[in-house]
């Protein structure tokens, strides 16, 4: 079973300007998740919006997304399954547990994806030369 990644959806979408609009963050996901092999759930306050890419997307009406990713990433480190948990907020990072194998600052997965060409987008030029670690492609530093 692949990894799952965790993701706290407009803690990511806000971290970079101009923000990445739901869509796209979806897109982006789905295609940096593919790439490294791994299993999205990206997580929503509210409604889940319409995503046209293959990942699992988690509205909570009844709830905070923080309290769903808390929840979630708790009982995912007591069963003992592999999990990585993305978000910048101290808190929801404390309340998760320990069980992450890897946490990710929100702001260093949004340009991480933007790094990477959307789902459906591998055919158009987008100027994506290589991942940002491999020194193959143009970047600015943040």
């Amino acid at each position: 079973m692949a990894t799952r990644v965790l993701v706290d959806a407009e803690n990511v979408r806000r971290s970079v300007w101009p923000n990445l609009t739901k869509a796209e963050l979806c897109q982006r996901t789905a295609a940096w998740a593919e790439r490294m092999r791994v299993t999205p759930v990206v997580v929503f306050d509210g409604p889940a919006p319409e995503c046209d890419a293959d990942i699992e997307v988690v509205g909570t009406s009844g709830e905070s997304a923080d309290d769903w990713l808390a929840r979630e990433a708790s009982a995912s480190g007591k069963r003992g399954e592999s999990f990585w948990l993305v978000t910048s907020d101290r808190e929801l990072r404390w309340r998760a547990g320990s069980g992450a194998e890897k946490v990710v600052g929100g702001g260093s997965f949004a340009r991480e994806l933007q790094a990477v060409p959307p789902a459906g987008d591998q055919g158009r030029d987008s100027g994506y030369r290589g991942s940002p670690s491999s020194g193959t492609g143009s970047h600015d530093a943040a």
